[in-house]
């Protein structure tokens, strides 16, 4: 790692507690005005065009997270018990032997467990450190999610095996990692790969170090650790935009790791990405198509089957800058009818010389009344489900670090041993990293989004096995 100079530590301060960057919202992204809703005919070309082709397809899944998130109120019930981790942990206890995990205690904890005779500390602790399952550490990717008749699944597992059955032969994975697992997640293929007899094209990567952030007190002073060295943070998933550019494949699926559901109930996720990847493709070849021979109704009629930018955007005098705009990476994104979901969503936004879509998240504007009611107006929700063409219309890899607007960076606020710090992360993967790029949304059904955020999220139809 680099050194830390004064001209660096100078810089992320002046980002931190400097102004930071807002979008204006223009409207919400509707059906018809931004989102397509294909009908049955469409959906059934799209996923027919993604069979015939059969791309290679790489998953680009980022899976450096730890699990401890998935157990937090049961932290919460021990140090700070209240009416409402009691009654999760109730629910936790009282289905415990329904989780995935339960088969893979020791039979005497089970018999413990089956007797009542277990202390709730003494089995917490066993989940989740070292000593025990080591849970709260390892990365969620590996934790148990599924049974499967007489085989356990973890989340990494299911997406290869998923990924397998939507492109038999010709999907690749690549999992952002934390390197100190590198081996146990390798042992964990290499399970599947003995029971199903496949080999599959996995490839890891880890977070570039330098991309992390210089944490700051709330009076602007670096924050020392005891060995004297500046407590860094990661600086969020924007920085797997360098991981994410090393990926020369036709196409690119991005998914989020604990966003994967039961293989039994994968159907519907299947013909999600067929969708997805059929649509770049088409699109791929009408612009090929529109660049060799441009003329402004052909560009009109681009406009209106995608809806890439809004109905009168292009006249005479726009023509050669959106001509211009077509020669980006395209990303279709798979969106979901809003119902109350935490995160971004689609949007039209200020830009110049007119309103471009993007995917944005609440910290990403004022706090004016009126660009919060536009907020709340969104009809969709982002899932991740995102299918990426990097090539140009001759086939050649973009980098996509051209693409990015770096204005866009996030401040984060969070605690370190009990104070108050904030940092800054660097634009969000599929906010600021991919602000230029060609942007396609398409609503999807909610049977794609089933994450786990909680342990508990696997009672959840989408998480049990299919009878």
């Amino acid at each position: 790692m680099t050194e830390i100079t004064n001209l660096k530590i100078s810089a992320q301060k002046e980002r931190v507690f400097g102004k930071h960057p807002e979008m204006k919202l223009v409207a919400p992204c509707k059906v018809g005005n931004g989102i397509l809703q294909p009908a049955e005919q469409e959906l059934n070309r799209f996923r027919s065009r993604f069979e015939t082709v059969q791309p290679q397809t790489t998953f680009f899944v980022p899976a450096s997270g730890s699990g401890s998130r998935m157990f937090q109120f049961l932290h919460d019930f021990l140090t700070e018990p209240n009416e409402e981790n009691r009654s999760l942990v109730e629910r936790f206890l009282n289905h415990i032997g329904e989780f995935a995990f339960y088969r893979q205690l020791p039979p005497e904890v089970r018999q413990r467990i089956e007797q009542n005779d277990i202390d709730l500390e003494e089995f917490v602790s066993f989940l989740l450190n070292e000593e025990g399952l080591g849970y709260s550490d390892i990365p969620k990717g590996i934790i148990p999610f599924h049974s499967y008749g007489p085989f356990i699944l973890n989340p990494i597992q299911e997406h290869i095996l998923q990924g397998n059955d939507i492109n038999t032969g010709r999907s690749a994975y690549h999992f952002t990692i934390q390197p100190l697992f590198e081996k146990q997640i390798q042992k964990v293929i290499g399970d599947v790969e003995g029971v199903t007899g496949n080999n599959y094209q996995v490839r890891f990567s880890c977070q570039d170090p330098e991309t992390s952030a210089l944490a700051f007190t709330e009076n602007g002073d670096p924050v020392l650790l005891e060995d004297g060295k500046y407590l860094q943070r990661p600086a969020g998933h924007g920085a797997l935009l360098k991981n994410l550019n090393d990926i020369d494949s036709d196409l690119i699926f991005i998914r989020n790791i604990d966003n994967v559901q039961h293989f039994s109930r994968a159907q519907a996720m299947q013909q999600i990405w067929k969708l997805l990847g059929g649509i770049c493709l088409e699109f791929r070849e009408m612009r090929a198509d529109l660049l060799n021979t441009p003329t402004l109704q052909g560009l009109i009629d681009l406009n209106e089957r995608y809806q890439l930018f809004q109905p009168g955007t292009i006249t005479d005098a726009t023509f050669r800058t959106v001509l211009e705009r077509l020669k980006r990476p395209t990303r279709v994104c798979g969106m979901v009818k809003n119902e109350g979901q935490a995160g971004g969503g689609p949007f039209w936004v200020e830009g110049e010389p007119f309103a471009e879509k993007q995917i944005v998240e609440k910290a990403q504007i004022s706090r004016n009344p009126e660009q919060y009611k536009l907020m709340v107006r969104s009809s969709h929700f982002n899932p991740v489900l995102i299918a990426l063409d990097t090539r140009d219309a001759d086939g050649n890899k973009y980098d996509l670090r051209d693409f990015r607007d770096e204005s866009q960076f996030f401040v984060v606020h969070k605690k370190f041993k009990g104070k108050d710090i904030r940092f800054c992360e660097l634009p969000g993967l599929w906010n600021g990293s991919m602000a230029n790029w060609n942007t396609i949304f398409v609503e999807v059904p909610s049977d794609g989004f089933s994450p786990v955020k909680t342990v508990l999220d696997l009672l959840n139809p989408e998480h049990r096995q299919l009878l």
